[in-house]
Formats: structure tokens, sequence, C-alpha cells
């Protein structure tokens, strides 16, 4: 089983826990990441009529832990902070910000766990909407901060090889599908977090799975091709 995990360096090590054993695994990073200036992004949220009375703060990434001294002063006495999987709730934990709730594979599994707001929700400048548009319909306020962006990268002849063997592809967002998808097979496997992401590839590949989490040891290991 030849597996394909397209996140950035360092980012990967959740999803290596989910693979069979028996995978073989190459790193292809379809994005880089830039970051937004730390004052910049604190400006912006000082400004917000809002700040200093959130009920909950959303990290979806590891990516935003260097925003955590700014945005920890957004919520009111009592707020909760929650994290999108194990390895940014122990980003925000490297910088002294205690996480109440972590939820595991796509954002929206925090939804259930969030009965009041505002919220904010820390991530990316086109972030995956499932988790504010859940809670928008509850009439629950949201603020989405951007705190980066991702940029396409430039791919290498050995990266191009290793996507058109991939037999299991992991997709995190629409922007790395963007990068990929000329080069995925069609009878390859894309793993998805979640519906944003999957509607995008589902256009134009036939072969896809949402949720990433623990339980996906299990469904993969019984992907045979």
């Amino acid at each position: 089983m030849r597996v394909v995990l397209t996140r950035e360096k360092g980012f990967n090590d959740e999803l290596r826990a989910w693979l069979p054993d028996d995978a073989i695994v190459n790193e292809v990073p379809l994005t880089t990441t830039h970051y937004f200036d730390v004052s910049d992004v604190a400006d912006r949220l000082h400004q917000d009529t809002r700040f200093g009375f959130f009920a909950a703060l959303v990290a979806s990434s590891g990516r935003c832990a260097r925003y955590v001294a700014t945005t920890r002063e957004a919520l009111r006495d009592g707020g909760a902070v929650l994290a999108v999987g194990d390895a940014t709730a122990q980003s925000l934990r490297d910088q002294d910000m205690a996480v109440d709730v972590v939820g595991q594979g796509s954002a929206i599994n925090l939804s259930s766990v969030i009965d009041e707001g505002p919220v904010l929700l820390l991530g990316a400048a086109s972030p995956r909407e499932e988790l504010r548009v859940a809670l928008e319909s509850r009439a629950i306020d949201v603020l989405a901060l951007a705190c980066y962006e991702t940029r396409p990268t430039t791919l290498r002849e050995s990266d191009e090889e290793a996507l058109r063997r991939g037999e299991i592809i992991f997709i995190g967002a629409p922007s790395a599908w963007a990068v990929a998808q000329r080069l995925v097979r069609k009878d390859a496997l894309v793993v998805v977090p979640g519906p944003t992401t999957a509607e995008i590839v589902r256009r134009s590949h036939d072969h896809v799975i949402e949720g990433w989490g623990p339980e996906l040891k299990a469904r993969l290991a019984g992907h045979v091709r």
C-alpha cells in the first residue's frame, strides 16, 4: 500500500499514526505557509467589538500557535480553548496555553461541544468552512481570523512520480488538490478531512473518503486495490 502524505513537513506525524503498519509512505508537501505579521493579526482582533468577550477559541492548526499570546486575551473569563487534533493541542501547550477540548479529524467534530458564542476561529486565509457554517446555522456568532495563508509548491520530478504511484493520497484542503489533481491516478483513494474538501475533490475524482482520525487505520487496512 503506497501512501502519500501531502501536508508540510512536520505536520504529518498524526496522520502516520493512523496508517496500517505495512504502508509505504512518501511525504510530498503540496503547499507552503506564509505567516501574517503577529502585530497585524493583533490589531485586527483588538478592533473587533467582541474582543474580550469570546466564549471559545478554536485553533484549527498548529500554525496558529505563534498567535496565542495575542488571541488568548480575546477570551472572556472562563472561555474555552479548543484544538483540532492532538498535534495542534500540543503546539498550543508548548506556548503555555491550556487546551480544554481536543477534537479528532476535521474541525466539524468540535461543533457538538460548542453551545454558545461568540466563537473565535483561528486558521488560514481560505479556511475550510464546515465548522463556521455549522455554528452559524445554530445562530452562534463566529469570527474567523486569518493568521496565515497557504501557497502552492513547485514539485520536483520525484514528487510527481510519488503522486502518480500513490494508491492512497491524503489531501487536507482544496488548495492541495489544485496542485495534485493532474497527477493522481484515477483508481487512487483520496482521503480528506471533511465535506468541504470532499466536495471539491469529487468534482474530478471518484474515489474519496471523508474523516481523519484513529479509525482510519482499520478503514485503510481493508482497502485493497
